[in-house]
């Protein structure tokens, strides 16, 4: 048997609301947010992981879905500025050659 964190009554142990006081008993821990780098950088490694994440995150951990998305952003970023690089870089050299 437990006991009501409000007016220690004894409840039944999967009891939800104490049945003396009314009191809801469910203890959930609060999420933790803290928009870590660890996940910014997976976005960027992974990019596909990141906007799934952000997507999975954005209504319960804002912070660190933004960490996620960023990343992801990021490595699109740079992912199509390397491919115009390389294409500029053909040409040119293809240009010098003639």
């Amino acid at each position: 048997m437990a006991f009501c964190k409000n007016c220690g009554a004894q409840i039944d142990d999967r009891a939800v609301v104490c049945p003396k006081c009314g009191v809801p008993q469910n203890d959930t821990p609060p999420v933790v947010d803290n928009g870590g780098f660890g996940w910014g950088l997976l976005g960027c490694c992974v990019p596909i992981a990141g906007l799934i994440l952000f997507l999975i995150w954005k209504d319960t951990k804002p912070k660190t879905a933004k960490a996620a998305g960023i990343g992801a952003i990021v490595s699109v970023v740079l992912g199509v500025l390397y491919y115009v690089l390389i294409m500029v870089i053909g040409v040119g050299a293809a240009l010098s050659s003639m």
